[in-house]
């Protein structure tokens, strides 16, 4: 599989700490609003349930609202901050009615990141290792690999709530890297949100943003090493290009 690599339109000078990762030898990806453009799904299944149950004064929240108190976030975290005056127990019902509201829109709705799967061609043209590290539910996270045609792509699947700690905790990621047996060192992530690039961050990761719905600024100020529009960006493709590894890392 061959990646057209455009001429950058203007200099760039980003991308500092990824091109110290070469040679390239894993790729971590966040699910959620980084492979596949699900944001305005959850959007519209918060909305439509927090409507429901009068949150806000029955006001509808915003995509402002939604971005800045939502996005990336863990549901037990949610349940609390959201919730505040509400028992656990029930709140986190509402998180998993929400969830499973979710796993119906889905399949009607949910699409990859434009040139999501010719950079998957690409990482198993170098024989990358990867994972899959996510917030959301084991059920909604097999659910968009399934849609997205990538079950099999990712030959490991970390779920937040499973770790001791979900992100913004680098828990999830090093758990990642100890289950691919990939070094810190040569191994970079795709995330989406400002507490995903945090986790990655802390973890001791380099940390690649997609611009898929949160602000700039948020996914800078949490640490991001580059921001990209999709995976097809330019200043993507020549960081891949700089970093790519010579021969196979002995991951199918």
């Amino acid at each position: 599989m061959v990646i057209c690599f455009a001429p950058l339109s203007e200099p760039w000078n980003g991308g500092s700490a990824l091109t110290k990762l070469a040679p390239l030898e894993a790729i971590l990806f966040d699910i959620d609003g980084t492979l596949c453009d699900s944001d305005p799904i959850h959007f519209c299944a918060f909305r439509e349930l927090l409507q429901q149950i009068g949150f806000n004064d029955g006001v509808p929240i915003t995509e402002e609202f939604y971005s800045a108190n939502i996005s990336g976030g863990h549901n037990d975290d949610l349940a609390r901050s959201l919730f505040p005056d509400m028992d656990h127990e029930k709140a986190m019902q509402f998180m998993d009615d929400k969830e499973a509201f979710f796993r119906k829109l889905a399949p009607g709705q949910l699409k990859a990141v434009d040139g999501l799967h010719d950079l998957c061609r690409w990482i198993e043209g170098h024989n990358l290792k990867r994972a899959a590290v996510t917030n959301a539910p084991r059920a909604n996270a097999q659910l968009m690999l399934s849609l997205l045609g990538l079950t099999d792509f990712f030959p490991v699947l970390v779920i937040g709530s499973e770790c001791d700690r979900a992100k913004p905790f680098p828990d999830p990621y090093l758990k990642a890297l100890e289950l691919i047996e990939a070094s810190p060192d040569h191994t970079f992530i795709f995330e989406d949100s400002a507490s995903g690039i945090r986790a990655g961050v802390v973890a001791g990761v380099p940390v690649v943003g997609l611009t898929t719905r949160n602000p700039e600024k948020a996914l800078n100020d949490a640490g991001a090493s580059l921001l990209i529009k999709d995976f097809q960006d330019p200043k993507l493709l020549s960081v891949l290009e700089e970093i790519k590894p010579a021969t196979g890392n002995g991951q199918g």
